[in-house]
């Protein structure tokens, strides 16, 4: 991964496809005040250098029968590295589960998931999560609403 030191034309190029990711290297050209070639260039380097890590479209949960969203704080009964590598190595591998952080304190990782009901959620609870090894205890906490869901991180465009 090549280092690049990004300036205000590659924060641009950044901000931009960040918001609209099917915006046209002429469009995104426009945006970032240069002409398409050299946008397409930048753009090649931004991805080659790990800015850009990957191009995708946002679904709705609802619209295709996921209607609930759950934070399950786990914790397990060993840390050892294997044992942490493990979990993640099954976390992976649960198509429901969204994201996975692992955190300090109390709990050591923090998942989303997304279920088609709570009796879906369970079934997965029960089969699958508490039932992996090295679980201590898992608490679920069901989600409401979400009154703020942001993709991408803020990006200085100025």
């Amino acid at each position: 991964m090549a280092r690049i030191k990004l300036d205000k034309i590659d924060r641009k190029i950044l901000a931009n496809l960040q918001n609209s990711g099917r915006m046209t290297n002429v469009d995104l050209a426009k945006e970032a005040g240069i002409s398409a070639p050299p946008c397409l260039r930048r753009v090649r380097a931004l991805e080659d250098a790990g800015f850009i890590k990957s191009y995708h479209a946002r679904l709705d949960n609802k619209a295709l029968g996921y209607g609930v969203t759950i934070f399950a704080k786990v914790k397990l009964e060993s840390h050892a590295d294997t044992e942490l590598k493990a979990f993640e190595k099954a976390c992976a591998d649960w198509d429901c589960v969204r994201e996975c952080w692992m955190l300090t304190g109390d709990t050591d990782f923090l998942l989303k998931i997304v279920a088609r009901d709570w009796d879906d959620y369970q079934q997965f609870l029960t089969n699958q999560l508490t039932a992996s090894p090295n679980i201590s205890g898992v608490k679920s906490s069901l989600s409401i609403r979400a009154s703020k869901e942001e993709t991408g991180i803020p990006v200085d465009a100025c």
